[in-house]
């Protein structure tokens, strides 16, 4: 369907959020407000929760007040019986798993925010810029599973940032990556990071983080072959550490290329970067989803996280690196295009695509 079409013709789908009351569930309600295609109406949660309104399950916990309209929602237990068909799961990892796969073999469209399925060969985890192919991957996936309906995933809020900053170097030949990140407090939820570990500090380990940023981004900029993933075969290694910064997170970036560009060449491949979203003018997508910065101190989360509605990553300080080609830093919103942007943008996709109707 051309993008004019859809625009034109399309009626707000109803949509809900699995673990509706945490900090991601929170960013989901604040993200989908006011949406032009999504309209929340269901809020699944703990039994703690169940059977009272928003408003008076959780304290909102985000910048401002509670969206009204979610606030009215009377919370619901996670279970697919009256969910609508597509919900978006930012359910605690240590639930995640049996939740999400109960509502996709009950026929619902899941895409989901948690960790527990992004590995799996036959679950597409997605970055709309980048992979929208490897969506094929929900046909072997209700083949296999015998699911009528599927489950969608999008990266971690560190890998976003560093695949963003490598898809348009894809064309010269990646081969190896050294990344280290600086990653916000928001990023471990709440309460998250105790204020004495946290302050004037930097806590060098987030458990899982590095072989999630590792194992990830070779999937999203791999290949789909005989209804599997196949990841890129180059080397991504991965530091991760918790800093004093509230939401944003940075990550500086080595990367070895087989053509050997030059930084005319490597710069113009990230100032032009675009994708299927872009093309499809898709209500999140930004209109530039890598902008690449000229000014020897930028980015800084705090100064760029939150430009382009919190879905742009943010490349800057490109020069040669002595031991690989090239480096950079990158920074990108985590609770925006890390978490609650970027599954709402894969929906978004997903509609596009056929998957929603």
């Amino acid at each position: 369907m051309a993008t004019t079409t859809l625009h034109q013709t399309i009626k707000p789908i109803e949509v809900g959020i699995l673990g509706g009351t945490g900090m991601v569930g929170q960013h989901f309600i604040r993200f989908l407000d006011g949406h032009p295609w999504f309209r929340l109406t269901w809020l699944g949660a703990s039994d703690r929760s169940a059977g009272k309104k928003l408003r008076d399950a959780v304290p909102w916990r985000l910048d401002g007040e509670m969206p009204a309209s979610a606030a009215r929602i009377t919370v619901s237990e996670s279970r697919p019986a009256g969910a609508p068909r597509l919900v978006f799961s930012a359910m605690d990892a240590s639930v995640a798993t049996a939740i999400e796969r109960s509502f996709a073999e009950a026929g619902h469209i899941v895409v989901s925010n948690s960790r527990n399925h992004r590995m799996e060969p036959d679950v597409p985890l997605i970055v709309p810029e980048i992979n929208p192919g490897h969506l094929s991957l929900i046909h072997s996936q209700r083949e296999t599973r015998g699911w009528s309906g599927m489950i969608v995933t999008n990266p971690n809020c560190s890998t976003v940032v560093l695949a963003m900053a490598l898809a348009p170097l894809m064309q010269f030949g990646i081969v190896r990556v050294i990344a280290a990140t600086l990653q916000a407090v928001s990023g471990a939820g709440y309460p998250g990071v105790a204020s004495m570990d946290i302050l004037a500090n930097v806590v060098p380990f987030i458990s899982g983080e590095e072989e999630k940023m590792q194992q990830e981004t070779q999937k999203i900029l791999g290949a789909v072959l005989n209804g599997e993933a196949s990841p890129l075969p180059a080397r991504v290694s991965a530091h991760c550490h918790r800093v004093a910064v509230a939401d944003g997170h940075t990550v500086s970036a080595s990367v070895e290329l087989s053509s050997k560009p030059s930084h005319e060449e490597v710069r113009r491949a990230l100032a032009a970067y675009q994708g299927v979203p872009q093309q499809r003018n898709l209500p999140s997508a930004p209109p530039q989803p890598v902008v690449c910065m000229s000014e020897p101190d930028r980015p800084q989360p705090r100064r760029d996280a939150s430009r382009g509605n919190g879905m742009s990553v943010f490349v800057g300080r490109l020069r040669e690196c002595p031991v690989l080609d090239w480096k950079f830093v990158a920074c990108g919103h985590n609770t925006i295009r890390g978490a609650a942007g970027a599954a709402v943008l894969n929906a978004e996709l997903m509609l596009s695509e056929g998957f929603l109707d």
